[in-house]
């Protein structure tokens, strides 16, 4: 019995002095966090280094750059200044610049969730179906009052025969009734008719709309995918295999710092700049074949935009500094069907904006957003909306879904990541010959990274059914019958000259607009179907999208979501949040939820 008891000390001491050896050679060794098993490498809340924050925050700028440029030039187009180098040049500035200040506001005020605001994709349909429905915009817009516009484009010159006032008259149309469109889009957050909405729009309304969208931009991408399809496969195969084929291993990273010296650690390097790194090695990659001529160096071939050199004039024509502000283009003026057309596309993009906030809080690994986030979110994008109108940009600003996408793939979901996209906009908007540098990456390049991001957000997007009783015939026919219609009815109006004959050649020109615009025919076909016929809040989504501020209070299920309801808590003095007038403020947090521990933690 002795020995056995002294077995057992010798053997407890053992132990103890191998865990101290261990825990010795633990301080001595630097640790290395198994980063490849983590969902998130940063959290919403959490504060990267700052060269990691500064280089994803590139990277996220870079892939959403490409819709900035599509978007600016087809405005360009619909004012039919497309063949106008200065004009498009101030317009993208101005687009960037917008674009820049949106996302700071967003992620500071709006709903705080990583998010880029950029260029509506959702203003491309209207504004070309209103340019189209009189043969083109500037027919229908005329110079009536001769009045001359004091900017940096030569007075006599002319596109096409179309004198620049005529195109200046075209875009101040666009900054008032976008403007008018913005106010509206502004008030439906401020007076929380989102909140309200989102009891009868859920996620069977909302993916309709996005899938729609995904397929009629199909289009625009291939125009950079089909300049030459081996460049931008190559783009896609190499981020595919770094962020999906890789996306279980660390790579060895040797790093230097002052306490721990030289050593080397373990870190999905390769999975957080994926996408970033395929663009600069398949940039390169079109430097070289550019260099030796064996890219085609025509102008009028399609592969020419796969040179580096097709388009580096615009960095000479680029001034070094502008500064967009309201009014640069002269009196705001007001037309009918352009704004139509622009409260067709603000009420997309509402729809849009909110499927967005709840995917992204799905990559995020975060519950979904309260009603007052929500309703904040439309607030600041419709507030951004008003001052992009007034500033010229020709569209209003919404989120972007192939950022949300790029989370995924890189593991960084920091909100400071996107507040440094912000910044880098606001000095690509300032800094015109700096922004023109990334204006000329190969269009193949961009192609194959708007695949990717777009790629990786369409699964997104499908994901949010999870929530919703796929198995139901009610909701299979509705998202089937939704999209199939959405594609079919505009497919046939764009086909033909009128739709509609009614006689009233303006009527007709309206439902011409309205029924081109699949958008709007899947949403409305999905939202009335999900209304009317029966089936349970459960059954429907609804009831897991609908989260009161009583339910945030509550707390959140720590083994689903890495963090909680605090990443929706507005940056406002809790002094100022306690006073019983805020109890009535729909875009601000109820005062139980405001007196909560977790309010008013991150930036």
């Amino acid at each position: 019995m002795l020995e056995e008891n002294h077995k057992e000390q010798n053997d407890t001491e053992e132990i103890k002095l191998t865990e101290k050896n261990e825990s010795k050679d633990e301080l001595m060794e630097p640790e290395v966090e198994d980063y490849a098993d983590k969902y998130l490498i940063y959290g919403v809340n959490d504060a990267p280094p700052l060269h990691i924050t500064i280089v994803c925050g590139l990277q996220q700028g870079l892939l959403s750059l490409s819709g900035q440029l599509i978007v600016s030039l087809l405005v360009a187009e619909a004012v039919c200044a497309s063949n106008n180098e200065i004009f498009k040049a101030r317009l993208l500035s101005s687009t960037l610049f917008m674009s820049g200040v949106t996302t700071v506001v967003m992620n500071l005020f709006g709903i705080r969730l990583p998010l880029f605001q950029g260029a509506a994709s959702e203003y491309v349909i209207p504004l070309l179906l209103v340019a189209n429905v009189d043969g083109t915009f500037c027919s229908s817009l005329a110079s009536e009052s001769g009045e001359s516009v004091a900017i940096n484009m030569t007075a006599n010159s002319t596109m096409d025969d179309i004198p620049v006032d005529r195109i200046i008259w075209n875009i101040q149309a666009l900054q008032g009734s976008l403007m008018v469109a913005g106010f509206v889009h502004a008030m439906l957050g401020f007076t929380g008719l989102i909140g309200f909405l989102l009891k009868f729009i859920g996620p069977l309304t909302i993916v309709p709309t996005l899938v729609l969208i995904f397929i009629f931009l199909i289009k625009p991408v291939l125009k950079f995918v089909e300049v030459n399809w081996g460049i931008a496969m190559s783009t896609v195969l190499l981020a595919v295999i770094l962020f999906l084929y890789l996306g279980n291993h660390n790579m060895p990273v040797p790093v230097w710092t002052p306490s721990g010296g030289f050593r080397i650690i373990h870190y999905p390097l390769h999975q957080v700049f994926a996408i970033l790194i395929s663009i600069i090695v398949n940039w390169i990659i079109c430097g070289i074949l550019t260099k030796f001529d064996v890219i085609e160096n025509d102008p009028d071939s399609k592969g020419y935009n796969a040179r580096t050199d097709a388009r580096s004039e615009i960095i000479a024509d680029n001034p070094w500094f502008t500064f967009p502000y309201p009014g640069q283009y002269g009196m705001f003026r007001f037309s009918g069907p352009a704004f139509l057309s622009c409260m067709i596309a603000t009420l997309i993009s509402v729809l849009d904006s909110i499927g967005d906030y709840y995917a992204c809080a799905r990559v995020c690994r975060v519950p979904a957003p309260p009603r007052h986030a929500v309703n904040r979110g439309i607030l600041m994008e419709g507030v951004c909306s008003f001052i992009s109108g007034s500033v010229g940009c020709g569209h209003a600003t919404s989120t972007y879904g192939g950022n949300i996408g790029a989370i995924g793939v890189s593991k960084v979901a920091s909100r400071r990541v996107f507040l440094c996209t912000g910044i880098l906009y606001i000095l690509f908007g300032i800094f015109g010959k700096f922004s023109a540098v990334f204006i000329t990456i190969p269009y193949p390049v961009l192609g194959g990274a708007i695949v990717v991001m777009f790629g990786i957000f369409f699964g997104v997007v499908l994901s949010n059914l999870e929530v919703t009783n796929m198995s139901s015939p009610r909701n299979m026919a509705i998202i089937g019958l939704s999209i199939f219609i959405g594609l079919s009815v505009p497919t046939w109006a764009q086909k033909v000259d009128r739709p509609v004959q009614t006689g009233n050649e303006q009527f007709d020109r309206i439902m011409a607009m309205l029924l081109g615009n699949p958008n709007l025919v899947g949403t409305i076909i999905a939202c009335f179907l999900d209304n009317t016929v029966p089936g349970s809040d459960e059954d429907r989504g609804i009831a897991a999208w609908q989260v009161s501020d009583d339910d945030a209070n509550a707390g959140h299920d720590k083994t689903k979501f890495n963090e909680g309801y605090e990443v929706y808590s507005p940056l406002f003095p809790r002094r100022f949040l306690s006073s019983k007038f805020m109890k009535v403020v729909p875009f601000l947090p109820h005062e139980k939820y405001k007196k909560s521990d977790t309010y008013g933690n991150g930036v």
